[in-house]
């Protein structure tokens, strides 16, 4: 009996690693053959070809040239900021640097928004919040691209402060400008999100109320609880949401597309859109842009992936 049981449990030990290596083989596929296909000719990108006959490490090169107007990217040691430049520097590191600063910013603001707002559902009484929460939740329903025209007009409406500032102290030559190909309109949108809210909701939810009791009896206000000890205690949900949003930042295409005219102010993937152009796609040429540009998220993954899966196992569901 004992060795049917255990016959009976390592099979199904066995079945379950079967499903969950199937499932990573699944996963883990697109990548490889992007990497591989980054490595082929074009004409083995077209005929479905795995394996490249002859790596084509140029790929990588001609990528950058292409994404640069055609010309080689040249680096100034006595001007190294040069290179961020379009006429003297190279195109794909201002791509990468205004990613990278919409990411952080982006970033910063969520984990802010979603901390204060979070807090106040989980430990702050007053009328209407579960009202008010059951209503955040139900936004999640809407589809983004029903909000990329409001989103838009309202970019349009609004001035930039420096120069809304400006007009209103009348300086000379003052005039007002939209939010239009500004970082403004690729970062303060998206500075709230209801699913980072609900994740330290949950978070705090979590906190035992032992420790809010003893910091009341020390004297501790709803603030300096929150900074000295929910925040100390709150890294893996922190991590989780930066994470979840500097990826969504990263991967931004649509709307950076329609807030931006100049290609100085455009992130990575709207850079990589200019490699499809009217005479067609050089698609390996494609593919090395992309491998080039998901290689800094495996590396950010892999920095905090230990935070990240304790971040995510810990959120848990609570009434």
């Amino acid at each position: 009996m004992m060795n049917r049981d255990r016959i009976l449990h390592q099979l199904t030990n066995l079945g379950i690693h079967f499903v969950l290596l199937s499932g990573a083989l699944f996963v883990i596929f697109p990548f490889v053959w992007m990497i591989l296909g980054s490595l082929q000719t074009f004409a083995e990108t077209t005929t479905a070809t795995l394996l490249p006959a002859s790596p084509q490490w140029s790929n990588y090169e001609a990528s950058i040239r292409a994404m640069n107007g055609s010309k080689p990217c040249v680096f100034d040691p006595l001007n190294p900021l040069a290179i961020l430049e379009r006429e003297r520097g190279c195109i794909i590191v201002r791509y990468f640097a205004n990613t990278i600063f919409i990411g952080f910013g982006t970033v910063l603001g969520v984990l802010t928004t979603g901390t204060l707002a979070g807090y106040a559902f989980a430990r702050l009484r007053f009328p209407g919040r579960e009202t008010l929460f059951k209503i955040l939740l139900a936004t999640m329903m809407i589809p983004g691209e029903l909000t990329l025209i409001p989103n838009y007009v309202f970019m349009v409406w609004f001035p930039t402060p420096e120069s809304l500032l400006a007009t209103t102290l009348g300086l000379p030559g003052a005039e007002a400008h939209n939010w239009i190909d500004t970082y403004y309109a690729m970062i303060i949108p998206w500075i709230a999100t209801v699913f980072s809210i609900f994740l330290f909701r949950q978070f705090f939810r979590g906190i035992p109320n032992e420790l809010f009791d003893a910091a009341v009896l020390d004297g501790a206000s709803h603030s300096r609880f929150l900074v000295s000890i929910v925040l100390p205690l709150s890294r893996p949900v922190l991590i989780t949401s930066g994470l979840l949003t500097f990826l969504g930042s990263w991967n931004a295409l649509m709307w950076p597309m329609l807030v931006t005219n100049s290609p100085e102010m455009r992130p990575i993937q709207v850079g990589l859109r200019s490699l499809i152009t009217e005479a067609g796609t050089q698609t390996q040429l494609l593919l090395a842009g992309a491998t080039m540009t998901i290689i800094p998220i495996i590396i950010l993954y892999l920095f905090f992936q230990r935070w990240f899966v304790e971040g995510i196992s810990t959120v848990g569901i609570r009434g």
